[in-house]
């Protein structure tokens, strides 16, 4: 019987890691500016991938730690597994990323991730493999379009200069289902007001940020209070593979 043992972590291509995540994570989409691409093997068959890069909002996340450099910290980007690997792959193979980054990369002085607790989880994973919880904040990045699909994009593409082909397809749903659709069309992306007005709605939930210390000496230099895991309970910001504790599965 396999174990979590029996994975192997090494580099992969990005193309390798993009196909994986199009094909396993929630999302089915991928981030651009991932760098750093590990794989989860069994058996020689790749069945889980980790993908890391810098942050988006790296500005504004170097604060979360006194001193950090420019390149002192990295955003893990996605993370997905497989149903075919064994029990606690996932903490497992983040223990060896997180050895290996260190080992290569001694300029890293610390990880950022997000869990989204609006379609996915509240971050288990990461509770189970030392990062400590920094962040809880009701969720305003998911938006669901006004079409029979509820379609689902995040904020940032559709008001960034760069998501154009969801903005498209952010327009045309708009312009079928809602008069004021073409609001967008001639106003462009600049903002969710006209978003909102062709009908497009917010996705309730959360999303918790946690932070992992390769230099376990600079946890002493974080800005931000260290949040109990209980709080996310108290928060109502629980969720597992989809679900709230109380939801009933579809």
């Amino acid at each position: 019987m396999v174990s979590a043992k029996d994975i192997l972590i090494k580099p992969i291509t990005r193309i390798a890691a993009n196909g994986l995540i199009r094909r396993v994570h929630y999302s089915g989409k991928v981030v651009n500016n991932s760098q750093l691409h590990l794989g989860a093997f069994l058996e020689d068959h790749l069945e889980g991938a980790m993908q890391f890069g810098p942050s988006l909002d790296k500005r504004k996340l170097m604060g979360l730690v006194r001193s950090t450099s420019w390149n002192g910290f990295i955003e893990l980007n996605r993370l997905a597994f497989s149903d075919k690997l064994p029990r606690n792959s996932e903490s497992r193979a983040l223990s060896i990323a997180m050895r290996l980054i260190k080992k290569s990369y001694p300029h890293l002085k610390w990880v950022v991730s997000f869990a989204d607790a609006t379609q996915c989880g509240d971050g288990t994973i990461y509770r189970a493999s030392g990062f400590i919880l920094t962040g809880i904040k009701k969720n305003d990045q998911i938006w669901i379009a006004p079409d029979q699909a509820h379609s689902r994009e995040s904020r940032m593409s559709l008001t960034d200069n760069s998501s154009h082909v969801q903005q498209e397809k952010a327009k045309t749903i708009s312009r079928v289902t809602a008069t004021k659709g073409k609001h967008i069309q001639t106003s462009g992306a600049a903002s969710m007001k006209d978003y909102i007005k062709a009908g497009f709605k917010p996705l309730p939930g959360f999303q918790l940020r946690y932070i992992y210390f390769l230099d376990a000496t600079w946890r002493s230099r974080l800005t931000v209070p260290e949040i109990p895991f209980s709080e996310i309970d108290k928060q109502g910001a629980r969720m597992y593979k989809g679900q709230k504790p109380d939801a009933p599965e579809a």
